[in-house]
């Protein structure tokens, strides 16, 4: 029963994604933003749709079984401060000067193509680990819900394909329609897991909870050291100016069919936080069932528990759900980056591309992506991950450049934005394969200072770098006027 709900959720999602391009004209604009004319609510499940991902399934029961109190850091509510502000002003930005890409934002403020180049290529390296992510975990979830009938390659390989031809046929429309279906789902089974089984076992989520203390005192708590309230403080803060950041979710934002929509959306989509707090009654409810998990299996945690407690055909459900919430980011991921590759790269290099040849080009990088995403899924190993965490350092550093433009007079110079978005990089790169942290570079510093996440580091120089090359470059310019109009002045 499993199997088949799997294959019928296959099914209604490459219907969907097709059938999303009935009646429209797949130009350019309407591939890649949806003609600018999205609504609330199709913008709220879009949205929702890029940022609750294979991690809910996954990734934070299984951070809520191992971690405890400091998973409160999925809870940043500053991550949705910050789109209520800066979207419906790069909004309105780009709607003025027909801006489809995060790139395209960059080079029309900074007027640089060279630095929209440099944009382009941080998207590209940051979106294959992202979606190589959503890919894996198409293999666990299919895998686990189908009790291993459906092998792990060969759900990769139907996902990959279902996303590739609705992508390659209805763009972001596919993405839209599909998401409405994968968050229904997803509401269905989180509420109904995350109510169930602690009423199952305890009679109730308070019970859960006094059990849980009971086992394990002191596992609710922020620890002193380590993972800290500084700890937790600059995590939520790198979260909330990275999120943004990737090109995917910028690009989302520009389909928006007004700013006054995305400042509901940002007002409405911390409701999905909700969510969030079922999957941690998953966890903390598991965790007193099954406390001894191995480490390489806590992330199919919410499996474990449902396995051991709901019928074969529920599970089904849950994989059909968990399927979605990989191939609507992968879908999107797709479409950015083909994007990204054709036209603020291949265009860049080769700027007398006619829009009909670009159009073109950027359907045929749909399915050469996804076969390039496919290899490092098979292949990648691990090194892939360290490569994700590696990438959400690397959009990061893309947001002090962008920042600076909504002054009314942007100090940063299109030079200094570049030093600055480069030293981030070179030092995300050193700091990671180093893996140094705070408390390494700072060992007499306090334990507070210690905690501080290390992306820290890598964005304070960028800072740094951004605006002293800014005042150089600055003072450079200015001197030559300078010398002139003193000449003038004795002359």
């Amino acid at each position: 029963m499993s199997i088949l709900l799997i294959g019928i959720t296959f099914l209604i999602a490459l219907y969907l994604g097709i059938r999303a391009r009935r009646g429209r004209e797949m130009n350019m604009e309407s591939w890649v933003v949806g003609d600018r004319n999205f609504g609330s609510i199709v913008m709220f499940v879009l949205m929702a749709g890029e940022m609750f991902t294979t991690f809910i399934f996954l990734g934070a029961s299984s951070a809520s079984y191992s971690m405890g109190g400091p998973v409160i850091y999925i809870f940043c509510a500053v991550t949705y401060i910050i789109p209520f502000w800066i979207l419906p002003h790069i909004w309105r930005y780009a709607k003025k000067h027909n801006l489809l890409t995060q790139p395209d934002f960059f080079v029309k403020k900074y007027n640089s193509k060279s630095l929209g180049l440099l944009v382009a290529l941080v998207g590209v390296v940051s979106i294959v680990p992202y979606m190589v992510l959503q890919l894996n975990g198409i293999k666990i979830i299919v895998s686990e819900a189908s009790y291993g009938a459906i092998s792990p390659n060969l759900a990769v390989w139907i996902g990959v394909i279902v996303v590739t031809i609705f992508v390659y046929i209805s763009g972001i429309h596919g993405s839209a329609f599909t998401a409405i279906l994968k968050d229904i789902l997803m509401l269905i089974t989180i509420l109904f897991l995350g109510i169930y089984l602690p009423f199952h076992f305890y009679g109730g989520v308070e019970p859960m909870f006094r059990t849980l203390d009971a086992a394990k005192p002191g596992f609710l708590l922020l620890p002193k050291s380590g993972y800290s309230i500084s700890w937790y403080v600059s995590v939520c803060l790198i979260i909330a100016l990275g999120q943004y950041m990737w090109p995917h979710v910028f690009g989302a934002s520009l389909s928006s069919k007004d700013s006054q929509t995305l400042r509901k959306n940002a007002a409405l989509i911390p409701l999905y936080q909700i969510l969030m707090v079922f999957i941690l009654f998953i966890g903390f409810t598991a965790l007193l069932q099954m406390p001894h998990i191995p480490d390489g299996r806590t992330d199919l945690v919410l499996f474990e528990i449902a396995k051991a407690t709901l019928p074969p055909w529920f599970i089904g459900v849950i994989g059909s759900a968990g399927l979605l919430a990989a191939l609507v980011p992968s879908s999107l991921l797709l479409l950015t980056a083909s994007t990204l590759l054709s036209k603020n790269i291949y265009k860049a290099i080769k700027p007398e591309t006619s829009d009909a040849k670009l159009a073109g080009l950027t359907r045929i990088l749909v399915p050469i992506i996804a076969l390039i995403a496919l290899f490092f899924t098979f292949y990648g190993g691990k090194t892939m991950l360290s490569l994700l965490l590696m990438a959400y350092s690397f959009v990061l550093q893309l947001f002090p450049a962008l920042i600076v433009t909504f002054f009314k007079r942007n100090p940063v110079t299109k030079i200094g934005a570049v030093a600055g978005i480069l030293s981030g990089l070179v030092t995300v790169a050193y700091v990671t394969i180093k893996n140094t942290t705070f408390g390494t570079i700072f060992p007499h510093a306090p334990q507070f200072l210690k905690d501080f996440d290390s992306g820290f580091i890598a964005f304070t120089i960028n800072i740094v770098f951004m605006f002293g090359v800014s005042g150089i470059t600055y003072l450079i310019k200015i001197r030559p006027r300078v010398r002139q109009e003193t000449i003038k002045e004795q002359w």
